[in-house]
């Protein structure tokens, strides 16, 4: 593929080349364990968000140099989920659950429209109705955040179920399923964007959530409920102890028992972020060091899960490339496909349930760009996913520390696929040991590592009649190399 002592020069950062020589060695084993999967996955185990404040239309990200309250600066109008051009790329994803929360879900009217100000956010009952619809059509399971509230310290341990009664009763009505339910959003944050005096006490918050579980069981017994969705920041956890440590005295706390114990988490911030313990650069965003803090703290809320909630899965409800809506000319280039990749992979790995994208359409994070719904680079990440990775998952490892790897089950029984992430500038030469048969190959490239489109086998992914295909894509000639900077799905049979 390359001369030997070649210099190759690859876009690293703008005004900068990364540079290396090939006198290292290419060369790289990647084995599996052959005693059998060593974890379960959820079949929806990748799925997304659409934000409250993008549902509705309340304050968002585009066009927001900064934030406030833990919101963007800038008013969009409501999100069309009518039947159109959206349903053709959201059907490709699916199955998978849809939550809709975020920082707006706490301070929310549900249908009534009296005694609000200009600023309140109003869910109305056209567009519950019409997530319903779109919920229906698409396959999608609803992961819905009902509200917490922005009281003071003294009201925490009073919350009243009466808003969260009145909309169970009218979807029971309307025979309108709520999969998930869960109480407030990053509760353990309301330090950062409402002030402290907003801040829960541990003890107290585990009080208004079982009144909260008791209301669910009890209106709509269907529903699974996850909590306490505790944001977590690189570098830093749950930040500042013990004023927003809140999970581990939370879960202990609970009298009611949790279906789910979820958690949020991005491994870097925007520039418009507040609070910036891991910038997102296009550095750290190739740091393979940089994945690390997700694995970290997985397995201490895994720990906390273990000792108090023992019945229940562990899920992200929350996860994107960067706080605060993205970061812009990064998150919605190929250079973000990276994290993506990684902690699909090792989430699934370290025994993780489900997986939940902020966002599905909306922010520089999204999959789908809200204003053209033109697809990011990680639309098509998740696309080969869905088609590729199966819920059984594998013991796998590389041998070289630039080339991360993870293996499922394939959605065809007696198949595996495995994942090779390639976060180096140089090309590698793959050798497999106890794989089967070797199959199709599918590898993501692009023209830079900041560039908006990517490549699968050589050519630009589209749909054709509203339709894209794994047989759309030409074979791969090497058949044992990986590209400098790429993403690859290598199939095989057991």
């Amino acid at each position: 593929m390359f001369k030997r002592n070649r210099l190759i020069r690859w876009p690293y950062r703008r005004g900068v080349m990364r540079q290396t020589t090939k006198t290292q060695n290419n060369n790289v084993i990647i084995s599996l364990n052959q005693t059998g999967s060593i974890t379960q996955v959820d079949d929806k185990y990748l799925s997304f968000s659409i934000d409250i404040s993008v549902l509705a239309g309340g304050f968002w990200w585009e066009g927001s140099t900064g934030s406030q309250q833990g919101l963007g600066t800038k008013k969009i109008p409501p999100l069309n989920l009518q039947p159109g051009k959206l349903d053709k790329l959201v059907q490709t994803l699916g199955p998978a659950y849809l939550r809709v929360g975020g920082s707006e879900a706490d301070n929310i009217q549900y249908f009534d429209t009296t005694n609000t100000s200009s600023d309140t956010l109003v869910l109305r009952k056209t567009m519950w109705d019409d997530l319903h619809k779109f919920c229906e059509r698409l396959e999608l399971s609803l992961m819905f955040t009902f509200k917490y509230g922005l009281f003071n310290r003294q009201q925490h341990g009073h919350w009243q179920a009466d808003e969260v009664i009145k909309l169970l009763k009218y979807s029971q009505d309307n025979h309108q399923h709520i999969a998930i339910c869960e109480l407030g959003n990053e509760l353990n944050a309301y330090w950062a964007f409402h002030g402290i005096t907003s801040q829960p006490r541990a003890r107290l918050l585990a009080k208004d959530y079982d009144t909260f579980i008791r209301a669910i069981r009890h209106h709509s017994p269907n529903s699974k409920i996850a909590g306490p969705g505790s944001a977590f920041w690189p570098r830093l956890g749950e930040t500042i102890k013990p004023f927003s440590n809140i999970t581990p005295s939370f879960l202990s706390s609970l009298n009611e028992k949790l279906d789910i114990v979820d958690w949020h988490y991005y491994p870097f911030q925007s520039s418009r972020s507040p609070i910036r313990t891991r910038a997102a650069t296009l550095r750290n965003t190739l740091s393979p060091r940089s994945l690390l803090d997700f694995q970290r703290y997985l397995t201490q809320l895994t720990t906390y899960r273990n000792k108090y909630q023992p019945q229940a899965d562990i899920w992200t409800g929350e996860t994107g490339s960067a706080q605060c809506g993205g970061e812009a000319k990064l998150s919605d280039r190929f250079a973000s496909s990276f994290w993506w990749a990684d902690q699909l992979g090792r989430g699934a790995r370290l025994g993780q349930k489900v997986m939940i994208r902020q966002s599905l359409i909306g922010g520089d994070y999204a999959l789908i760009n809200r204003q053209s719904l033109k697809l990011n680079p990680d639309y098509w990440l998740s696309w080969l996913w869905k088609k590729l990775m199966g819920k059984e998952v594998y013991d796998v490892k590389s041998s070289d520390s630039d080339v991360l790897v993870y293996c499922h089950s394939a959605r065809k029984e007696g198949k595996c696929t495995l994942m090779i992430l390639n976060m180096s500038a140089r090309h590698k030469i793959i050798q497999c040991q106890g794989f089967g048969t070797k199959k199709r190959r599918y590898e993501i490239t692009a023209d830079s590592l900041t560039s908006r489109k990517i490549r699968i086998n050589g050519i630009r992914p589209k749909f054709n009649g509203g339709q894209v295909k794994l047989k759309d894509f030409p074979a791969l000639s090497k058949l044992n190399v990986v590209s400098a900077y790429s993403i690859s799905f290598w199939c095989f049979s057991l």
